[in-house]
């Protein structure tokens, strides 16, 4: 029974989302570092890509949090803190970039490419369902005589062996 329940806490520990937040990185004042790590889950770490800043274990996602926490420190608000990230590093540092001119593909690309797969995918199957519905002598040519000659020469040859 021991074992079932270190057995679970293992599993459940290694499923839960890990914390890179380092203890030297958290700040005394409970609100602000609550609000250090709110605004942390929604900044990507722009070396790991798919990581927020306070799930990443990477330098510059550590100078990151470092950096947050200074700006709301020094009294900025939530917005002027990400808007000073985003004015450091593009708006690829948003795990949610806004829907701006420059941003278009990486909200439309994915419907793009769903798009493209279904026109592909669609051509396939009445391309598949076309060469079935054929009738066997529309899809193959007609043998030539030549062709009907030396099929038969090789017929014999066999049947003479």
């Amino acid at each position: 029974m021991t074992a079932l329940l270190v057995a679970s806490l293992a599993l459940a520990v290694s499923v839960s989302p890990s914390r890179a937040v380092l203890p030297d990185e958290m700040l005394r004042d409970e609100r602000l570092e609550a609000r250090a790590r709110a605004l942390g889950q929604e900044l990507r770490c722009v070396v790991c890509q798919n990581q927020s800043i306070d799930d990443s274990n990477a330098p510059l996602a550590h100078d990151l949090r470092v950096l947050l926490r200074d700006r709301l420190q020094a009294g900025d608000s939530d917005r002027q803190a990400v808007d000073f990230l985003v004015a450091r590093y593009g708006n690829f540092v948003l795990l949610k970039p806004p829907l701006q001119w420059n941003t278009i593909p990486l909200w439309i690309g994915p419907l793009l490419a769903l798009l493209s797969a279904i026109v592909v995918f669609g051509r396939y199957v009445r391309r598949a369902s076309a060469n079935a519905a054929a009738p066997e002598t529309e899809r193959t040519a007609p043998l030539s005589a030549d062709e009907l000659e030396a099929i038969e020469a090789i017929l014999d040859r066999r049947s003479l062996s």
